[in-house]
């Protein structure tokens, strides 16, 4: 959503627009995803049929962008962003940014080789950021095959700290409960939620404060309670409001 806002859309519109795009997972069977899940965790070929390739989603953010001005990650200007993504043929995570970090590009003659990527279309970066393993087929991108950076860091609040921000709120979503009403995609979700977690360990230490919100069983595709989430997390952000204005000023 940040990424829209700094290409100036309001963040209402943005709101509005994740309604409308967030429909099409709704095609996807639960069977695909719960099979693609696993051939993901047992490193096999995860694009099969009945999963999403993202085309559509990158298509449409491109021509949003586009409508502002703005081609590849490198033309935002307003402020420093970091968007993960993971490419699993090699099993290294990299940043798309408008702004490499002085301490990281320290040869601009290597800058290929580095884990910092700008000269990718905003489009190309959403769904390569967002392709969560079992649900898209990975990303190309030249060589590279991306899926959701919350593969190896869901929360990159470390990343955030070398563009020389001073204080960073991470926000982290309370994994669901496995109880006797649990079916199979419960507990796969409830699965990569507590190896993401576990993974995020550090980059949550490292944050000034933890913003945790509940989504009341909310699952992966259950497009129909984006309502539900958007009050979850606007009531759980004015419950702690107090506090991270007291962050902010220290």
């Amino acid at each position: 959503m940040h990424l829209y806002m700094l290409c100036g859309y309001s963040p209402y519109y943005i709101y509005i627009l994740f309604k409308k795009y967030a429909k099409e997972l709704t095609e996807i069977n639960s069977s695909p995803i719960i099979t693609g899940i696993g051939n993901f965790m047992m490193n096999k070929k995860v694009c099969l049929s009945g999963l999403n390739s993202g085309e559509n989603l990158e298509n449409a953010y491109n021509e949003l962008a586009k409508r502002k001005g703005i081609k590849n990650i490198k033309d935002i200007k307003r402020i420093p962003l970091v968007i993960p993504s993971v490419d699993i043929s090699n099993s290294k995570e990299y940043i798309f940014t408008n702004n490499v970090p002085i301490s990281e590009d320290k040869s601009k003659e290597n800058i290929e080789d580095s884990k910092y990527i700008t000269n990718i279309s905003v489009g190309k970066a959403v769904r390569a950021s967002s392709s969560f393993p079992g649900v898209f087929c990975p990303c190309d991108f030249g060589e590279h095959k991306f899926l959701d950076g919350g593969v190896l860091d869901n929360i990159p609040v470390i990343e955030v700290k070398k563009q020389g921000v001073q204080k960073v709120i991470a926000v982290n979503f309370k994994a669901d409960d496995i109880n006797e009403e649990s079916n199979v995609m419960d507990i796969a979700m409830r699965t990569i939620d507590i190896m993401g977690n576990k993974i995020s360990e550090e980059s949550i230490e490292q944050s000034d404060y933890l913003l945790t919100i509940s989504t009341d069983k909310t699952g992966l595709l259950d497009v129909e309670k984006l309502d539900a989430c958007y009050r979850y997390g606007y009531k759980e952000t004015l419950k702690n409001m107090k506090n991270i204005k007291n962050i902010l000023r220290t």
